[in-house]
């Protein structure tokens, strides 16, 4: 799901596919789901030790306010350019499975991420802490997370004719609901402190 919209790790995946080719798109997507798999683990550590001590989860919360604030505003402002910018890269001579493997490490919405889906889904009782629980998540994320990049590597033509309409409304839409998020937290925020 967290690599579906256009980002730096999947635009960059179109790019590969477009100045090099499919089998480098492909290599760049492996040294992506690569660093995946710590992340998706660290992601759940952070996750259990969040939901075993309540008062950092209220100190979170409040945090996530402000980030939600800021990034409605930044997918406000990326909404007003007209096409989205892929960063400068990759060229023939570099290793695209090593390209993957730094953009990877540089995600730095990864993580929060993986928690807040393993929040989701242990809400829903569809997660638990078990080894059988953790091990399926880690595979769906490296698998989606995969099968994501591969699809953009895959369709990088059509979707390079599509990406400036279809980008900018994405980041409008992502920061409407961004900026609901943040609102929806801060009423419950206060909410809570008055009763």
């Amino acid at each position: 799901m967290g690599s579906i919209t256009p980002s730096m790790l999947n635009m960059t995946a179109l790019k590969v596919s477009l100045e090099i080719d499919e089998k480098a798109s492909n290599s760049y997507a492996l040294g992506v789901c690569l660093v995946v798999i710590p992340q998706v683990y660290i992601a759940i550590i952070l996750t259990k030790y969040i939901t075993e001590n309540p008062t950092i989860l209220e100190s979170l919360e409040k945090a996530g306010i402000v980030i939600f604030f800021l990034l409605s505003f930044y997918f406000y402002r990326e909404s007003k350019k007209s096409k989205i910018q892929v960063e400068g890269i990759t060229s023939k001579k570099q290793n695209t499975f090593l390209t993957g493997i730094t953009l990877s490490l540089l995600n730095m919405f990864a993580i929060p991420f993986f928690c807040g889906i393993a929040v989701l889904l242990e809400s829903f009782k569809f997660f638990g802490f078990d080894i059988f629980s953790v091990i399926s998540f880690i595979l769906g994320s490296v698998i989606g997370t995969y099968y994501i990049l591969f699809l953009y590597g895959k369709f990088a033509k059509t979707i390079q004719k599509r990406t400036g309409k279809i980008t900018k409304d994405i980041n409008l839409i992502l920061s409407i609901l961004t900026a609901f998020v943040a609102l929806f937290s801060l009423i419950k925020l206060i909410y809570g402190s008055m009763t």
